[in-house]
């Protein structure tokens, strides 16, 4: 069997992780010794004081690494941000981004290997042979769609100046992914999805994440047709629980676009695939079993399950009720 995890962020790093334990747990149900890619939204990447930096890619790289600072819930374990010091002084780095010296390491990494030629799907693949991780990492494309956001004043800047030195604060406009119109899916995430079984949409940022994944050109439609028989289920989980963003400040990213803050009003931008729409089912925290019935009613195959994914076992048992979900989806 193999699944496919579209994902961004520190909920889906986290999300991929409860994947990854579901299957090791595994006995005698069909993801046993699955395999596992994750295709990684590159819309936050960005360059800094002359790197490329791909928060989303690292994220998941040192979470299913064990390099995770779970205190803090970024960055390496046993940081420390000298350099970073050294480049707030010569302004080289702006104030309100810390890069740690063990993370720039990464990124010198990977600059290097783009400077030399690399794609950042050959980038990726060195980064992961480091550690077992359990699973593929596959950037969304090997394009850069960095993302900028423009303000109801008209004010633009980078995603990344918006979300951590603003904390989302700005009422925003619009957000814009460059050359998103000329970007295609990279190799390894249109290989993975044509050999799917399984999709999975982590509980990631429905605009600026998946969203931006699922805006690449081709990226929609290779899901939507995913499997040997375009015969795979798409199953997503809600970021959102009882009307708050689990992490992060998605509440903003969706008001921009018209959404509520809700869970099945995310269900609902997603749409149900028989209706024109890419969900065949949706998980729901238990806190909005009331919205079950009403998402059934739009065509979207809804289930309530616990969604606070609090430490491995409550991340691997919401991932065991999303592959369980996906094969009765499929069954029927």
């Amino acid at each position: 069997m193999r699944i496919v995890v579209l994902s961004g962020g520190v909920g889906g790093s986290r999300f991929v992780r409860g994947v990854r334990e579901a299957i090791r747990r595994a006995n005698g149900v069909p993801w046993a010794n699955a395999s596992l890619d994750v295709i990684v939204n590159t819309g936050d990447d960005w360059w800094l004081a002359g790197l490329r930096i791909a928060p989303d890619h690292d994220s998941l790289l040192y979470t299913l690494s064990g390099q995770n600072d779970e205190t803090r819930g970024w960055g390496r374990i046993g940081e420390s941000e000298r350099v970073s010091s050294e480049l707030h002084a010569y302004g080289v780095a702006p104030e309100w981004f810390t890069l740690g010296d063990l993370d720039l390491g990464t990124h010198i990494a990977r600059t290097a290997w783009l400077r030399a030629g690399e794609t950042p799907s050959d980038v990726a693949r060195r980064l992961g042979s480091r550690w077992p991780l359990g699973a593929t990492l596959h950037p969304a494309t090997d394009s850069e769609v960095d993302t900028n956001v423009v303000t109801v004043n008209g004010d633009r800047m980078h995603f990344q100046e918006w979300w951590t030195r603003h904390r989302a604060s700005l009422p925003v406009e619009r957000f814009e992914q460059n050359g998103i119109a000329d970007a295609a899916p990279s190799p390894g995430a249109l290989a993975a999805l044509a050999a799917a079984d399984v999709v999975l949409l982590a509980p990631s940022n429905p605009v600026v994440s998946i969203g931006t994944i699922l805006s690449i050109p081709g990226m929609r439609e290779a899901v939507l047709t995913a499997g040997p028989t375009a015969s795979a289920p798409v199953v997503g989980v809600s970021p959102i629980i009882a009307g708050a963003a689990v992490r992060g400040m998605a509440d903003a990213c969706l008001t921009a676009i018209g959404v509520d803050t809700d869970a099945g009003a995310v269900a609902r931008h997603y749409g149900a695939r028989d209706r024109g729409g890419l969900l065949d089912a949706w998980l729901v925290g238990e806190e909005d079993t009331a919205l079950v019935d009403g998402l059934v009613g739009m065509g979207i195959s809804a289930r309530a399950v616990p969604l606070w994914m609090r430490d491995l076992d409550t991340s691997a048992a919401l991932a065991t009720a999303a592959l369980a979900t996906a094969l009765e989806h499929r069954r029927a």
